[in-house]
């Protein structure tokens, strides 16, 4: 009889057993149940789609077509195995890439760069990732590149003649130029490559081959960082609203760099009136109408652009004529008062955006949204004490001024 009932409790304990791992096991896992919450996140866009204020709506003018394959040196991967979602956030893409100028040498700093946009916005819309370099790049920044990005990584070789001195330049008096700034210990005065590469920022990288079928860029550089989640589209948003020219940042260019570039403006705006704008934002350049230069100019280390608008007939005019007039070489003109100043001139102001809501550093300054409750919301990591938008340096002021923007709550304690 004894052995009888513990034979009883035994089966009793098993099958008690049995009912309380099954009970755990369906209450902690399904089989069918995605990592990724795609319904939700298709609601969420049609919602956006579904709003003419939010960021972004749908557009006739996106296009979805990705670009080509490029040819065998170009070495384009694209990046089947990596184990990242195949396009997580539904709806249509923008015909869009990411373009990166980066070295051998930068290889850890950029994979910082691309983790951030990565974990912040591209790992939700798997754009495209095009790296050029004015030497071929080596295996390990490859490797290390195609990994991380979400998209397509592709690989470009800078053409010698569009990173070199052209023809018309007397070596000569360039040498005597970086000398001389060197001695003043002007910033990258004495720099030939940092030469090259403004020059080829201002008038080339839109030009090269893997970059043609694109529309819109979003420049990369490396050790950047970004702040805040980025829960919509950029490019479509740029798409949908018509907008030619994003930036973060603006402030005023070192003069010694530029001390003859607004006298070539001032003649290139005299030779080709039809291409400026008459409802341009000369108000954020000048205090007088265009006499003189007020230095100011969106930082291009970050700028989310249209590529048809650098490959315009009115742009390629516009570097034309500073690219002969030698100030890439005899001073030391930068990209970001080049592209500024032709946004600025070429194009309607209303088609230049403020991304106030894309938080980013470069060394050293930081773009931090003002609005604690934006902050919030995009899960923002950024000091709003080290925000640059309302200090005595920035020109943001000044694109809120032209443009009748009311400054967001907040700003007075972030000033100076």
């Amino acid at each position: 009889m004894a052995a009888n009932t513990r034979t009883l409790r035994f089966i009793l304990l098993a099958f008690f057993s049995i009912a309380v791992l099954f009970k755990i096991y369906t209450t902690n896992y399904h089989a069918g149940t995605p990592l990724v919450d795609v319904e939700k996140i298709a609601q969420q866009q049609q919602a956006q789609d579904s709003s003419p204020s939010s960021s972004p709506s749908s557009s006739p003018k996106s296009s979805s077509s990705s670009p080509p394959q490029s040819n065998d040196h170009n070495d384009s991967s694209p990046n089947p195995a990596n184990g990242l979602p195949t396009g997580v956030y539904p709806g249509k893409r923008a015909n869009a890439t990411f373009v990166t100028l980066a070295r051998n040498s930068d290889i850890w700093e950029i994979a910082k760069s691309i983790r951030h946009v990565e974990d912040r916005f591209n790992r939700k819309f798997n754009y495209d990732w095009v790296f050029l370099n004015d030497k071929p790049f080596d295996p390990q920044f490859k490797k290390v590149t195609t990994a991380l990005t979400s998209g397509k990584a592709k690989y470009g070789l800078i053409p010698h003649e569009h990173w070199s001195f052209p023809d018309w330049i007397d070596q000569d008096k360039a040498k005597k130029v970086r000398e001389d700034m060197a001695q003043r210990k002007i910033i990258y005065g004495d720099s030939i490559p940092y030469r090259h590469m403004c020059r080829y920022e201002s008038g080339f990288f839109f030009r090269h081959e893997l970059l043609l079928d694109y529309e819109y860029y979003w420049r990369v550089e490396p050790s950047i960082e970004l702040f805040c989640d980025v829960d919509y589209d950029v490019f479509r948003f740029m798409a949908d609203n018509k907008k030619k020219y994003g930036f973060v940042l603006s402030l005023y260019e070192y003069v010694e760099t530029i001390p003859t570039l607004w006298d070539s403006v001032k003649s290139f705006m005299k030779e080709h009136p039809e291409h400026i704008h008459s409802n341009n934002a000369m108000g954020f350049l000048s205090d007088d109408g265009g006499e003189t230069y007020n230095h100011c100019h969106y930082w291009s280390n970050f700028e989310v652009g249209s590529l048809d608008f650098w490959r315009d007939t009115a742009y390629m005019d516009f570097f034309e004529k500073l690219d002969k007039d030698g100030g890439f070489f005899y001073e030391r003109w930068g990209d970001a008062p080049v592209h500024s100043i032709a946004a600025s001139l070429l194009l309607d102001k209303s088609q230049i955006h403020f991304f106030e809501d894309i938080g980013y550093y470069h060394v050293p300054f930081t773009h931090c949204p003002t609005s604690e409750k934006e902050r919030l919301k995009l899960k923002c990591h950024c000091n709003p004490k080290d925000n640059f938008d309302w200090k005595g340096y920035s020109c943001l002021p000044r694109h809120f001024e032209i443009n009748g923007l009311e400054r967001p709550e907040g700003y007075e304690t972030q000033m100076d």
